[in-house]
């Protein structure tokens, strides 16, 4: 058979599920290519994948028996509410035997040269409107393979994880991290409300340039800050070490969206601000520009509030 790949949302970031479809089939002998409409000819099938859904779709007419399309792009809907809902009809799950196969790194050279990519854990208890994981994955962190599934002694581990320490075997998959002695990093963040000093001290045990948090509900103030100033105090890590994601343009005014930026900068953690839906927003360039204004280290720091910032720029 001759199998076609398409990463619809461009060769950014590494697709893992098309790497482990490429895996299977090389493992049967099949031939395996990125499609191409000029190059590749008529194919038995192509699998497309598509993580975001503003990702434009695939312009080019398709020459193949067989077109499979999934992942979270195709699949994620907005419900009249606001929120993120999952259409089964429109995902192709991979099979078992392809999901737990170690993942074809080849694909990717440039992202894969001594990092292995994926998940110890999948699932999330909180259910958020505005995130897709608890309608696609279940309202429960469940622990889904080891280390070793994807990871073969490569010096960085990128952990797509949505929430490992809700996870009942976070210990266990702590610790997995640990002894690889690879330098970790946990992409989607680490939930501070599920955090405890004993959590903490084994997160301290982790190798890893940079944790990622997330702030996205202002009303979760009263559980976070307290959380947030005992992590630090047990690690004693430095600001730029710890960079939270603050969720803006859902549910929070302005002066929320400020309020939280600066309690993290006095708390010594570095905030990062997110834009929900950043071609659907009623703030307009507001939003835009406190985000321009964050994420920018050197101005972030120079400028201390943003109504200084709003003028000068």
């Amino acid at each position: 058979m001759r199998i076609g790949l398409i990463d619809v949302d461009g060769h950014n970031f590494p697709n893992l599920p098309l790497m482990k479809i490429s895996a299977w089939f090389k493992a049967q002998k099949e031939h395996v290519e990125w499609y191409s409409p000029m190059f590749s000819g008529h194919l038995d099938k192509v699998y497309m994948s598509k993580v975001f859904g503003f990702t434009p779709e695939y312009p080019y007419y398709i020459d193949a028996d067989e077109i499979i399309k999934g992942g979270s792009g195709y699949c994620i809907e907005r419900s009249p509410e606001g929120g993120e809902i999952y259409n089964y009809e429109r995902d192709a799950e991979l099979l078992p035997a392809i999901e737990h196969i170690y993942p074809d790194y080849s694909l990717y050279p440039s992202f894969t040269e001594d990092t292995a990519y994926g998940f110890l854990s999948r699932g999330c208890p909180r259910g958020c409107k505005f995130c897709h994981v608890a309608a696609k994955e279940g309202r429960c962190s469940r622990k889904v393979a080891d280390l070793d599934e994807f990871w073969r002694g490569q010096r960085n581990i990128v952990l797509c994880d949505p929430n490992i320490i809700a996870c009942k075997d976070w210990k266990d998959l702590l610790q997995q991290l640990i002894d690889s002695k690879a330098d970790v990093n946990i992409n989607q963040g680490i939930d501070i409300r599920a955090m405890t000093a004993e959590k903490a001290e084994m997160i301290k045990k982790l190798r890893c340039k940079i944790v990622h948090f997330a702030w996205d509900r202002y009303e979760d103030r009263d559980v976070i800050v307290p959380k947030f100033k005992e992590f630090k105090e047990i690690t004693g890590w430095y600001r730029q070490k710890m960079v939270v994601y603050v969720l803006t343009n859902y549910d929070t005014s302005e002066e929320q969206d400020l309020e939280r930026i600066y309690t993290l900068r006095e708390l010594g953690y570095d905030p990062y601000v997110m834009i929900y839906r950043k071609e659907d927003t009623e703030r307009g360039d507001r939003v835009r520009k406190v985000q321009r204004w964050v994420n920018n280290r050197k101005i972030f720091n120079t400028i201390r509030r943003f109504e200084e910032y709003d003028t000068r720029y």
